[in-house]
């Protein structure tokens, strides 16, 4: 018996297998709203037997996008766009998620294929907010520095559009807080130097997304499952690390939170981070031991027994694959049939299972 291609429940919803889709930016949304793009690409994983299908990070404001045409969920038309797809993501059996994102002071960049820079006001660019007025790297523009306003507007942002969420039809809500992204700079030593209840302690500068995690799940069903997604370490000395992500979690599983999301990374230029196959799966590992909340593992998981150790050996719940998925739409139905598991393919697809 595979346990990767086992059901995994949590709270009230089913999902068939562990093999989790996890958000890769598109950068292809003009004014927030995902298109035919957004449903074949997603679209194809459902069918390519996914147990959850997750969205790439979705602005929950304008000044929130990383990029001009980042997808959104902080408007009713961008709510309407999802709907297709999520109802197509649940017709082929996997799980609809989307993950709210606000990208702080590494908004208003070029896509990466255009050169992944700053962008000017000519070239649709604004001004990016964060929690202290340090760039984030030589060339980018200094963020404005946050007020308590403006973090309050956050919140009732995220609030706002985990509702939306909700009525465009997604099962599982993700809270991004990795990858340099605004939660993160709040968490981080590095780039939050505020002197105020939202800077310098662990608690203080956890404020921020344990009160966001907390106003998702109140409007937020009990029945469905609230994931966030950390970057477990800055790979930085003196910056966020294992040790304050487990608090974290600790925090988060009493806010609502039902998966903790354990990637690495993004919050300065030049870390040295030690990638090869499996390299953050400890951290899913130490989370889930310490914290007693469930995690998904990430990063450089390629191979199906790879996968099967993770999760058979308890190191993590689930496994969330990017590059691989981009790679093969359809290797949850590879691994299945590597590992012996008895998937059935698309009756339409039948033929070649």
């Amino acid at each position: 018996m595979s346990v990767l291609f086992s059901p995994l429940r949590i709270r009230e919803i089913e999902f068939r297998n562990r093999v989790f889709v996890s958000p890769m930016c598109q950068y292809s949304a003009p004014d927030g709203r995902p298109t035919d793009w957004h449903m074949v690409h997603l679209g194809s994983r459902a069918v390519g037997g996914a147990g959850l299908v997750l969205t790439e990070a979705s602005a929950v404001s304008h000044e929130g996008r990383i990029s001009p045409d980042d997808a959104g969920i902080w408007n009713e038309a961008q709510a309407d766009a999802w709907r297709g797809i999520t109802r197509f993501l649940r017709e082929h059996g996997s799980v609809a998620g989307i993950q709210l994102a606000h990208a702080g002071r590494k908004a208003s960049t070029q896509a990466p294929w255009l050169g992944d820079r700053a962008l000017t006001p000519a070239e649709r660019g604004w001004q990016p907010i964060g929690p202290s007025p340090l760039a984030f790297s030589e060339g980018s523009p200094v963020p404005r520095e946050m007020g308590i306003a403006d973090i309050d507007a956050v919140v009732a942002q995220f609030t706002a559009a985990a509702g939306r969420s909700l009525d465009a039809g997604f099962q599982v809500v993700e809270v991004h807080a990795a990858h340099g992204y605004l939660l993160h700079q709040f968490l981080s030593p590095l780039s939050n130097r505020r002197t105020d209840e939202y800077g310098g302690s662990l608690a203080n500068r956890m404020r921020l997304a344990v009160r966001v995690t907390k106003a998702v799940r109140e409007v937020w069903p009990e029945r469905l499952p609230l994931f966030v997604r950390l970057s477990a370490t800055d790979w930085v000395p003196g910056g966020w690390d294992l040790p304050q992500s487990i608090e974290l979690s600790r925090a988060l599983r009493e806010a609502g939170a039902d998966l903790i999301d354990c990637s690495s990374g993004g919050l300065v230029p030049g870390a040295k981070i030690p990638v090869g196959p499996g390299y953050q799966v400890p951290f899913a590992e130490a989370i889930r031991r310490e914290a007693l909340i469930a995690t998904g593992a990430v990063g450089m998981i390629t191979r199906p027994e790879q996968a099967e150790e993770i999760v058979s050996g308890g190191r993590a719940d689930a496994v969330l694959l990017a590059r691989e998925m981009l790679r093969d739409p359809y290797w949850p139905l590879h691994a299945a049939k590597a590992l012996g598991a008895r998937v059935a393919w698309p009756k339409q697809y039948g033929r070649a299972g």
